[in-house]
């Protein structure tokens, strides 16, 4: 914030303060908190460590505030009476080591900041048992703030997420998947001061769809909580059933991206959202090529945002590490990723829209209108079934029948060796109709199969949600 113009500044810090002040009082409604221009001074009246620490965790987490200072106050009266508070500070933690006093300093005052350093570092120097004073390579650094009348001795300096504070800037809409990927390019925006609300396309799942919005809450909880964040529900699986039964196999990928882009436009300008922010990082996966990223973007003229764009994957996953979303993601399956065996990188426009030309859209507009809109502090809230326990099997128990899931192309390259009147093929764009239209028998159980074991426990789980209880996972050692 320091590089922007005064009023511009002002209305930042404002923002900040408030923002604080309504994440700070659900924790002490005694805290205070006063407004300077370049600081926010926040006192606590607890002096307890658990305390200090939420307050620490909520400073640390939120947008807009560049370091975090622990201090001790006092008012200037001499430099005795800051030497005698900074010694009973710091006494045990020089003990048997070198330090440097540093001293910032602003108002008119009879001493410059040298000279308060030597009076304060001569005296610890005089009455602790350290190894000395070292300026170039101090072991501990004893840090004063002096400002007009008040004297701040730093206890402890943390870092704060810097950005801007939310806000201040506009609304975006993340499409989350809630993969390393889509979870990070979010709290990135967060970062930046922007409204980030969020947009879940469901490919098929009830375990999917409660992983993401935990993702979406968490990030929410941790960087976000000031303000109201929306998460919006599309069911997609008819438009991925459409996909899969009318486009060529190899431009499905950017088919799929094409459609999700189009639908969450148009929720965007419902909501009064001018940009979309999507985790995309050139060439990281078949889809994210220039080529596929040009012909993905011109079916709509909202702007995308794509903060990963120049980014190494692990890069990124270091980042999901640091800021809580690597344990959410890492057992989040990229479904988008498993619908074409070989996609094209090099997608061409006029031969995407002849692809699209035998495609229902009757089906996507469906989605939208059967979208689901809620606030975010009230997803999990609405989630009152328990987690679904599914049976996972390396061996076939006689009379169960194995379906084979995967796509026909997959299913051709890598043939399940299994008797053949013990497996049937329903590749998984159909199991809902199959399983619906009532073409099951009910006392049979069925044990889905797919090369990596997600996209079964996925639809495995979807099904017994859906009551049908005779359905498992059959995942061979």
């Amino acid at each position: 914030m320091t590089i922007k113009s005064r009023p511009v500044r002002a209305r930042f810090v404002k923002q900040l303060r408030r923002n604080l002040s309504k994440l700070l009082k659900k924790i002490d409604e005694k805290i205070s908190l006063v407004s300077k221009w370049d600081y926010l001074e926040i006192n606590i009246p607890q002096d307890s460590e658990e305390h200090k620490h939420l307050v620490e965790t909520v400073l640390t987490s939120t947008p807009g505030v560049a370091s975090i200072a622990s201090t001790s106050h006092l008012i200037l009266d001499d430099l005795e009476s800051v030497l005698a508070r900074t010694l009973s500070l710091y006494s045990s933690r020089l003990s048997g080591k070198t330090f440097a006093v540093r001293c910032k300093r602003a108002g008119k005052h009879s001493f410059t900041s040298v000279d308060v350093e030597k009076f304060i570092g001569a005296g610890l120097n005089r009455q602790v048992e350290s190894l000395g004073v070292n300026l170039s390579q101090p072991d501990v650094t004893v840090r004063l703030e002096i400002r007009e009348q008040d004297v701040f001795i730093i206890d402890e300096l943390m870092q704060g997420l810097g950005g801007f504070p939310l806000g201040t800037q506009d609304s975006v809409l993340s499409l989350i998947s809630g993969g390393f990927d889509s979870s990070v390019s979010s709290y990135l925006s967060i970062k930046r001061g922007l409204l980030t609300h969020y947009c879940f396309f469901n490919l098929g799942g009830h375990e999917h769809e409660i992983a993401v919005k935990e993702v979406a809450l968490y990030l929410w909880m941790r960087y976000g909580s000031s303000h109201r964040v929306k998460f919006i529900l599309v069911p997609f699986e008819a438009v991925v059933g459409e996909i899969i039964s009318k486009v060529d196999n190899s431009q499905m990928g950017v088919v799929l991206k094409r459609m999700m882009l189009r639908v969450a436009s148009k929720l965007a300008d419902e909501l009064d959202i001018d940009a979309l922010v999507t985790g995309e990082a050139v060439a990281q996966v078949s889809s994210q090529t220039l080529a596929n990223l040009a012909v993905i973007n011109k079916v709509s003229e909202t702007l995308v945002l794509r903060p990963l764009i120049m980014s190494e994957k692990q890069d990124i996953i270091d980042l999901a590490k640091k800021i809580g979303t690597e344990e959410f993601s890492a057992i989040i399956p990229e479904y988008c990723g498993v619908i074409s065996v070989r996609p094209t990188t090099k997608a061409h426009e006029h031969r995407i829209k002849k692809e699209e030309a035998g495609f229902d859209f009757s089906i996507l507009e469906s989605a939208i209108k059967e979208a689901t809109f809620s606030t975010i502090d009230q997803l999990l809230k609405s989630e009152k079934r328990a987690a679904i326990e599914l049976l996972e099997v390396e061996v076939v128990p006689e009379q169960a029948i194995v379906i084979d899931i995967r796509h026909p192309d997959e299913e051709e390259l890598s043939p399940l060796n299994f008797p053949t009147d013990g497996i049937q093929k329903i590749p998984f764009f159909k199991l809902n109709t199959v399983f619906e239209n009532g073409s099951i028998e009910k006392d049979v159980q069925y044990l889905l199969y797919c090369d990596k074991g997600m996209m079964s426990r996925l639809h495995a789980s979807y099904l017994v949600d859906k009551g049908f209880t005779n359905v498992g996972v059959y995942r061979p050692a």
